[in-house]
């Protein structure tokens, strides 16, 4: 495409964008089959930050009761599982737009060697779980 016609610039532009667009959808909800589940799943974006005693992983589920987020560790892997579902009063609504992802979502941390005591809070529209290394 020539650079000096606006309309190649334009599309090509649009394109790019449209690329990125679906690579970032398939990095944060992509539909998958989990291994104990024939439901699809989604994956939440995530935050992982490490300190000398903690890992605080902040998990985005706005909407998302923190006591409904189930987190378990089995063989080294956090496994931060739940449902996301529209509020029983919205269920008849006019949706206008709907951009927040619905259903049953999974996602899976690899930990650092260790024990860990896992409790969990709200904060920010973030599920955050805190996961004390143990001696």
């Amino acid at each position: 495409m020539s650079s000096k016609n606006p309309m190649n610039w334009m599309l090509a532009e649009a394109v790019d964008s449209l690329a990125r667009a679906n690579r970032l959808h398939q990095q944060f909800f992509s539909l998958r089959s989990s291994a104990g589940s024939r439901e699809p799943s989604w994956e939440p974006p995530i935050d992982v930050l490490e300190t000398d005693r903690e890992i605080l992983i902040l998990v985005a589920l706005p909407g998302v009761d923190p006591d409904q987020v189930e987190a378990v560790i089995d063989s080294g892997t956090l496994i931060i599982s739940g449902h996301r579902v529209l509020p029983v009063e919205l269920r008849n609504a006019r949706i206008h737009r709907l951009e927040l992802p619905q259903g049953r979502f999974e996602r899976r941390i690899v930990l650092p060697t260790g024990r860990y005591a896992v409790s969990r809070f709200a904060v920010n529209g973030c599920i955050a779980l805190r996961l004390s290394k143990s001696a």
